[in-house]
């Protein structure tokens, strides 16, 4: 069962070793990288590479580490035994299970994602460190232990907002998606946009990476805003040429696909001014 990357997904070398050797080793394979580099997509394309089912548990700021266990519904039950319903009797009417419940009563193995989990408490990771190690759970309402019938793969994505404790970085192996190089990105361009004219590419990729390198950028576009961009200078069936700019106008074509702040809009505004002062 070994992961070689897809037709839709071009995995590096460094990341299909990454995601095999996590499934070797039986750990959560812990991926971070810049938002829109794929981490959430590498989840769905492992489990479709090795004909996996996915359970994906996408994590809020609100969310509990208990929610992805089991959830208590006290209050339906209370609200039940007034009106006299018989299911009122088992408590396991009121258990809601979570996605690792699922994960491991699943017959076959699994892909789990657990998605952006900087976003949760600090605490979060800590609260899950025994389940995800041992893989089972004790419910206490049943006094029963959820044990895993098959150990899942485990992918836990990152954005890098938060530190994660030392104690769960130990139990992961990690592996940290370096943004694409040129030759990486004209693979993936093609996967999505097969058959681009080069000569609109390489100017388009050219401007993308210079506008990427700007010192003062707040917000660098990512994988999937280039994607985007593309689509739409293909959808406007723009040039080379098109694509062309002068010094009066440092800003891409239709490029709010790409900055997606005023702060970033309003500096290549000004390195415009000044290329026009310094002529």
């Amino acid at each position: 069962m070994k992961f070689q990357g897809t037709k839709e997904y071009v995995a590096t070398d460094d990341l299909t070793i990454a995601v095999n050797a996590a499934v070797t080793l039986e750990r959560p394979l812990l991926v971070k990288g810049e938002p829109g580099t794929g981490k959430t997509e590498l989840a769905h394309q492992v489990a479709d590479a090795l004909g996996l089912r996915m359970i994906e548990w996408n994590i809020k700021s609100t969310t509990r580490a208990q929610q992805g266990l089991y959830e208590y519904d006290a209050v339906s039950r209370l609200r039940d035994s007034q009106l006299g319903e018989e299911k009122v009797h088992d408590v396991r009417n009121y258990i809601k299970k979570g996605k690792l419940w699922q994960a491991f009563e699943a017959e076959d193995r699994v892909v789990l994602l657990i998605d952006e989990i900087d976003k949760a408490d600090i605490e979060f990771p800590n609260d899950l460190l025994q389940e995800l190690d041992k893989m089972e759970f004790f419910v206490y309402e049943t006094s029963e232990t959820i044990k895993a019938r098959q150990r899942p793969i485990v992918i836990i994505t990152s954005n890098n907002e938060k530190e994660l404790p030392d104690a769960f970085l130990r139990r992961c192996f990690f592996h940290y998606i370096r943004f694409p190089d040129e030759i990486t990105m004209r693979k993936i361009v093609e996967v999505h946009h097969p058959g681009i004219k080069e000569q609109l590419l390489t100017t388009a990729l050219t401007q993308f990476y210079e506008l990427r390198d700007t010192a003062g950028l707040k917000k660098k576009p990512s994988t999937s805003e280039v994607l985007d961009w593309l689509k739409l200078l293909l959808a406007e069936d723009l040039s080379a040429e098109d694509l062309k700019r002068d010094g009066a106008n440092a800003l891409p074509k239709l490029h709010g696909a790409l900055l997606k702040n005023e702060q970033d809009v309003h500096l290549f505004e000004r390195l415009a001014f000044m290329a026009r002062g310094q002529r």
